[in-house]
């Protein structure tokens, strides 16, 4: 298959766009939280089980779409996931209580995306090219995080229901859907591997689920990584739905009363904490790999422990200075963001070509089901368990130590990634072991049955 450079950044553009699309989905429900919760009357803990049951829905699909996507064609298991997801969105709109029930179903699209679209890029570009694209493509993260807040709150705030808020994207999904199924290029399996060896016609082959299984749990990088990024994302899971409504409530106990700007402000800090993190992450990455062969997994360590003082600081000032705690949450946003293009290059380059979907897809239900899974209704049960006054300053005050956890959980996190630094390059060298081997196989395998049908030929 040729594949054009127009046809690869075009391909990464229409990722980006739905990556985009999906973390604003994501986190427009954190922006009309406190409206949904004021609505329905609705505690702590079942205003986070709304995002707990979208997170379980999630990560337990990851496998299968993990296991379908390095073994079938990719843009249609993605199209196809997020029509169901626009769908399931707009459904969301009109009953909270369904909406515990189809906020699983959301989970769906974002499964059928999210364990693929990397591998894609993996498959299109290498080296610092890769590592380019990577960042670009997970600039989705932060500025879709924001705008979903953004968006969410600003939304609802102009046709005075929370339920517009979910009645947007779904149409773009639609739209984006197509492109799937009609824009993007598929390109085969470990592509620049191939091209690397030039052996473009031996496509790369998978192996069998059981085999993928063994390898990864037997990748030290992987499960290390896999480790510290369940602690990035319970972390990233407990602030980003309960940092708004707890600088809420924060401003409320101060007598404030004007809180319509708080989510407009949390996005716009989000949108531009992450561009600079990632940015950041990136050319460090870009700059350090050559010279030192671990230092993507000593970027992550150093942004997710660096990141641990800054937040704990910015918990305990809302209450005293809220232009300080803003502040403090943009330079320990920052921090974190720094992780995401190298922990994604990380599992691209120590894992091979044939099993990269369902890694992905592991990494995303254990870093799910120990991570944002659990966090934010974990957090909204120890709140509800501090106290259960409806006053703003108790409910600070409840926040407040409940959310000083992911402090501890970011330490956590830290140690994950130095640990990964000492196997990385190893691992990385397997994999390259790994795809040549695969791909000497099958030649090897093609030469013999030529052999053999010029054998059948011979008149005996």
């Amino acid at each position: 298959m040729v594949m054009t450079a127009r046809q690869a950044y075009i391909t990464v553009g229409v990722l980006f766009l739905i990556n985009l699309l999906n973390y604003m989905d994501r986190y427009t429900l954190a922006g009309v939280l406190p409206m949904i919760k004021k609505a329905f009357g609705l505690d702590f803990e079942v205003a986070g089980l709304l995002q707990t049951v979208f997170i379980v829905s999630y990560m337990s699909l990851a496998p299968i779409f993990g296991y379908l996507g390095d073994r079938y064609n990719r843009k249609i298991i993605m199209g196809t996931g997020i029509l169901i997801w626009a769908g399931t969105t707009l459904a969301t709109s009109f009953n909270v209580w369904l909406m515990l029930i189809i906020r699983g179903c959301v989970g769906i699209g974002e499964a059928s995306y999210s364990t693929i679209a990397p591998t894609i890029i993996a498959d299109m570009f290498s080296g610092q090219q890769r590592t380019k694209m990577l960042a670009f493509f997970y600039f989705a993260i932060p500025v879709g995080s924001g705008l979903g807040y953004v968006s969410g709150s600003q939304i609802a705030a102009a046709t005075k229901s929370w339920r517009w808020a979910f009645r947007i994207t779904p149409g773009i999904a639609v739209v984006l859907s197509g492109f799937c199924f009609f824009v993007i290029t598929d390109p085969p399996r470990g592509h620049c591997e191939q091209v690397a060896q030039n052996t473009e016609k031996y496509e790369v082959k998978a192996t069998t689920w059981k085999a993928d299984m063994k390898a990864l749990l037997r990748n030290k990088t992987y499960v290390w990584t896999t480790i510290g990024f369940t602690c990035v994302a319970f972390t990233t899971g407990a602030l980003a739905f309960w940092a708004p409504t707890y600088i809420t409530s924060a401003e409320l106990a101060q007598g404030i009363t004007s809180t319509s700007s708080t989510g407009l402000i949390f996005g716009a800090i989000t949108c531009a904490a992450g561009i600079t993190g990632v940015l950041i992450g990136a050319e460090s990455s870009r700059r350090f790999r050559n010279r030192i062969p671990y230092a993507d997994a000593i970027i992550c360590a150093v942004g997710l422990l660096a990141s641990a003082p800054f937040v704990y600081v910015s918990l305990f000032l809302a209450e005293v200075s809220l232009p300080l705690v803003w502040v403090l949450i943009f330079i320990g946003e920052v921090l974190i963001n720094l992780n995401w293009t190298p922990i994604a290059d990380i599992l691209l380059y120590t894992v091979p070509p044939a099993r990269r979907s369902t890694a992905e897809a592991f990494q995303i239900l254990f870093s799910h089901l120990f991570g944002d899974a659990g966090s934010p209704y974990l957090i909204g049960a120890i709140a509800d368990s501090i106290t259960t006054n409806k006053e703003p300053a108790f409910q600070a005050f409840a926040l407040k130590y409940a959310l000083s956890i992911t402090t501890f959980v970011c330490v956590l996190g830290g140690a994950g990634f130095l640990m990964a630094s000492f196997s990385l390059e190893k691992d990385r060298k397997e994999a390259e072991f790994q795809t040549e081997h695969n791909i000497k196989n099958q030649i090897e395998n093609y030469d013999e049955s030529i052999h053999d049908d010029l054998l059948m030929m011979i008149p005996r």
